[in-house]
C-alpha cells in the first residue's frame, strides 16, 4: 500500500474473537488512541476483508480505529461461509461489536459494499452515528448488479470477456446463476477457478490506470478470492433490498447525521451515477467526485480526499 497521503503503518493495540450465532465467530482489532474519536472500518466486496493498510486513512493521535472481517471473510470464520449471511445479520454484527467494545457512538468509514453496510446501520441505528465516510457508492439495486456482471463490458471488453469465457456460451445469458453454480460446488476443483476469474475480473476493472500485477495476484487456490467472489455472488442472487431503493427512501432517518461522499468520476464498478442519486437524496452532505479516479481507495484523488474527510471529522466527538 502506497504510503503517499496516507498515515504512518501501526499495529493494533487489542485483537480478538467475537462469536456472533452458532455459526460465525468475527475477527475484531483496534489501533490509534485508546482514548480517541471511535471510528469503525467496514470493508467492501462483501467478502473482501480488512487489511492493515486499511488503518492508514485515520490519524492514530486523534482516533480510537475498529476494523472487523465480516462473516465469511478475511479472519472471520469460517471463511467464505454464506450460511446465516445477511446485510441485516451483519447490521446486527456491528451493534453487538460495539456494545461489545463499549463504544457509545462511532463514525461509519466504508467505500464500495462497505458503503452499503454503512446506510444500512446507520438507517437502522441512527442515535449510534457521529458521521458517515462513504466512497464508491453501492446500494444494490438490480441496475447496479447488472452492470457489474454485463455492463462493465462497455468499458471493459477484454476483461469481461475473460470473466464469460469461464462459462459455457448457453449459459451466458445468466452469469450470476452459473458463478454461483460454480463457486457453491463442493469440488475445489470447480470453485478455485471460478473464484480467481471473479476476483481478477474485479481487480481488473478498480483503477483508472489498471494494473495487471495486482489483477492477476492471488494463488490458483486462494481462500481469499474464494471469499469475495462466493458471498459477492451470494449477496447479489439473495440480498437484494425490497424495494430496491431502500437505501435512499430511509434517508430521512440519518439526514442530520454529517456525511462525505467521495466518489471516483471514471468508477467502473460503481459508477458515479449512483453516487449522484445518493447525492440527490441526501443533499446535505458533502459530495466530492474526484475527476481523475477509479473505484479504488488508493486512487491518490480518493485517498487525499478520505484523509480530509476523517481529518475534518476528528473534531467531531461523543
Amino acid at each position: 500500500m502506497t504510503s503517499r497521503d496516507l498515515f504512518p503503518p501501526l499495529a493494533p493495540y487489542a485483537t480478538g474473537f467475537l462469536p456472533v450465532d452458532d455459526l460465525h465467530t468475527l475477527y475484531w482489532e483496534e489501533c490509534g488512541n485508546p482514548r480517541g474519536v471511535p471510528v469503525v472500518f467496514l470493508h467492501g466486496g462483501p467478502g473482501a476483508g480488512a487489511r492493515e493498510g486499511h488503518r492508514r486513512f485515520f490519524d492514530p493521535q486523534a482516533f480510537r480505529i475498529i476494523l472487523f472481517d465480516q462473516r465469511g471473510a478475511g479472519r472471520s470464520r469460517p471463511l467464505a461461509e454464506t450460511r446465516q449471511n445477511t446485510t441485516e445479520l451483519l447490521v446486527g454484527d456491528m451493534e453487538k461489536l460495539r456494545a461489545h467494545r463499549g463504544v457509545a457512538r462511532w463514525h461509519l468509514f466504508g467505500g464500495s459494499w462497505g458503503s452499503t453496510l454503512a446506510l444500512a446501520y446507520a438507517q437502522a441505528h441512527p442515535d449510534r452515528c457521529l458521521g458517515l465516510i462513504l466512497r464508491g457508492i453501492f446500494l444494490m439495486r438490480p441496475a447496479e448488479i447488472d452492470w457489474f456482471l454485463y455492463g462493465i463490458r462497455n468499458i471493459f471488453p477484454d476483461q469481461w470477456e475473460k470473466f464469460a469465457a469461464h462459462i459455457p456460451p448457453a449459459r451466458r445469458h445468466d452469469l450470476l446463476a452459473a458463478y454461483l453454480e460454480l463457486l457453491n460446488h463442493p469440488d475445489p476443483a470447480a470453485h478455485h477457478p471460478a473464484a480467481r476469474i471473479w476476483a481478477r475480473y474485479e481487480r481488473a476493472c478498480a483503477c483508472l490506470m489498471p494494473d495487471e500485477t495486482a489483477a492477476q495476484r492471488g494463488g490458483t487456490d486462494d481462500p481469499h478470492d474464494l471469499a469475495i467472489a462466493r458471498i459477492e455472488a451470494h449477496y447479489f442472487a439473495h440480498n437484494q433490498f425490497a424495494p430496491p431503493a431502500k437505501l435512499l427512501d430511509g434517508i430521512s432517518k440519518i439526514r442530520k447525521i454529517p456525511g462525505v461522499i467521495v466518489q471516483g468520476r471514471y468508477d467502473v464498478i460503481c459508477p458515479a451515477a449512483t453516487a449522484h442519486d445518493l447525492h440527490r437524496a441526501w443533499p446535505e452532505a458533502d459530495f466530492r467526485i474526484i475527476p481523475d479516479a477509479g473505484h479504488s481507495a488508493l486512487e491518490p484523488g480518493i485517498r487525499r480526499a478520505l484523509v480530509a474527510a476523517t481529518e475534518r471529522f476528528k473534531n467531531i466527538r461523543e
